[in-house]
């Protein structure tokens, strides 16, 4: 199992950027799956980008941050990321980041959408959007 570790939270104010970094060892990152999660106190968890085993593959994106997040990956580096730009108040939650080995999830909407728990995830960064 990969063990991650997630960096570049903060604060920052509504409309302001932050790139948050996801950092991968204990395993190749070529084979597994990788998403973005947030959960924000009383409140479930969403899967807010989930990327195929590639950085050229597919990408899925909920509909709350398409066209704001970008999730990107540098296997070489064994590093993933997520760009958020023109953040949002509803943005602010713990963002982390999680792995699933490629044959044990299908599609990348399927891991964004999971109700159970990935095979590895990291203990999240804070991100607080607010003026």
């Amino acid at each position: 199992q990969l063990q991650l570790v997630e960096s570049g939270g903060g604060l920052v104010q509504p409309g302001g950027s932050l790139r948050l970094s996801c950092a991968a060892s204990g395993g190749d990152l070529d084979y597994y799956v990788i998403g973005w999660f947030r959960q924000a106190p009383g409140k479930e968890r969403e899967g807010i980008s989930c990327m195929s085993t590639s950085a050229d593959g597919p990408t899925y994106y909920a509909d709350s941050v398409k066209g704001r997040f970008t999730m990107s990956r540098d296997n070489a580096k064994s590093v993933v990321y997520l760009q958020m730009n023109d953040l949002k108040p509803e943005d602010t939650a713990n963002y982390y980041c999680a792995s699933m080995y490629w044959l044990d999830i299908t599609t990348v909407h399927a891991m964004c959408i999971m109700t159970g728990e990935p095979d590895s995830r990291g203990q999240g960064t804070q991100v607080t959007v607010s003026s």
